[in-house]
């Protein structure tokens, strides 16, 4: 399993530039890079004076890049979904679709990079990561997307459990199902949605783990940048990943993004130490069941911009355009929420 990483900020900061000296760094330690691009045009490739496709280029010993286009991994998953599908169906629903024709949909790049990303990890073959995404927001739904998917995984499993419409998708599941999820084959859609859950809830805890899955925030000292980064922080939390720190050019006060460390770069920056996230960052949410409490780290925001919803087993957290669904241990499952307040920089919501 590889760490990955991201980085956060305005655009124009500079986080391509802290990515690539990243990812040098690393490689001088021996460790196997894999920086994955996926912004609009040629600049990672200018940058690096490698020209990169989806398929990983060497630019140094230990340090290989991508540069992900959404039309080449959409045909190649769908040239895979239609092999699988001649396995499982007597007649192929796509076989007179070809992958070279489909049209990239909304969403598409996220999910494409998020299966890609997915893919290089299970192979083991890198021991670092690093993904310099279209977004920072579309980056942290892309990460996020375990955890998202898992509700409506959650949500919706018993409506399409025995309904007609169930029976009626459950033969199309399957080669969806192996072709971008890598699951195994099963027999019916209550054991390919078991199977699919447990696939979300891996990547659900991989983003969690600080040791697995990280951002740093990159900014200038302009109050905009800062702003923003400061914005992309409590986002992150949102989606329940942990931001080990701030890597500034020019003057940033310290006690601006406390208690992450604020690390001034230079601005012809070639390589980058990167600190170990678990270390620095306070966890994005604890739940302690003996005092019946959620506590969530969610620095930029007061209560005027958190919106609090219970419906049954869960609770959801609406900030910085971000919801987030916290499924609650059997503990609290049935305990109504009796009050919430911010401490510290923490949302503590408390359970009767």
């Amino acid at each position: 399993m590889a760490l990955i990483l991201t980085f956060l900020g305005k655009g124009g900061v500079g986080k391509t530039t802290v990515a690539i000296a990243a990812a040098r760094s690393f490689a001088r330690q021996g460790k196997r890079v894999l920086l994955v691009g996926q912004q609009a045009g040629p600049s990672l490739s200018q940058m690096l004076g490698v020209d990169l496709d989806c398929d990983a280029k060497e630019v140094m010993t230990g340090f290989n890049a991508v540069h992900l286009e959404s039309t080449t991994l959409l045909e190649r998953y769908w040239e895979k979904m239609k092999n699988l599908e001649s396995q499982y169906l007597r007649t192929p629903f796509f076989k007179e679709v070809y992958g070279q024709e489909l049209g990239i949909l909304p969403g598409m790049d996220t999910a494409l990079g998020l299966s890609f990303l997915r893919e290089r990890d299970a192979e083991g073959k890198y021991d670092v990561l690093i993904y310099d995404g279209i977004g920072d927001l579309i980056a942290l739904r892309m990460l996020g997307m375990p955890e998202i998917l898992g509700w409506y995984l959650r949500r919706f499993r018993l409506v399409l459990t025995g309904s007609a419409i169930g029976q009626a998708l459950s033969p199309f599941v399957e080669p969806i199902l192996r072709s971008v999820l890598q699951v195994s084959a099963t027999e019916d859609i209550t054991q390919q949605a078991g199977q699919m859950t447990d696939v979300l809830s891996r990547g659900q805890q991989a983003v969690s783990n600080p040791d697995r899955v990280a951002a740093y925030l990159v900014t200038t000292s302009d109050a905009i940048a800062i702003s923003t980064a400061k914005y992309m922080w409590g986002s992150a939390q949102q989606v329940g990943l942990t931001v080990g720190g701030v890597f500034a050019r020019g003057h940033v006060a310290a006690d601006e993004f406390a208690p992450l460390p604020v690390e001034a770069i230079a601005e012809n920056l070639t390589e980058l130490a990167i600190p170990m996230a678990a270390n620095l960052a306070p966890a994005p949410m604890a739940i302690d069941v003996s005092t019946r409490q959620v506590r969530l780290f969610l620095p930029t925001f007061d209560k005027r911009q958190v919106k609090l919803i219970q419906s049954g087993p869960e609770v959801t957290i609406e900030a910085g355009d971000q919801r987030r669904n916290i499924f609650l241990p059997p503990e609290l499952v049935g305990k109504q929420a009796t009050g919430a307040k911010f401490q510290d920089s923490y949302l503590i919501i408390s359970f009767g």
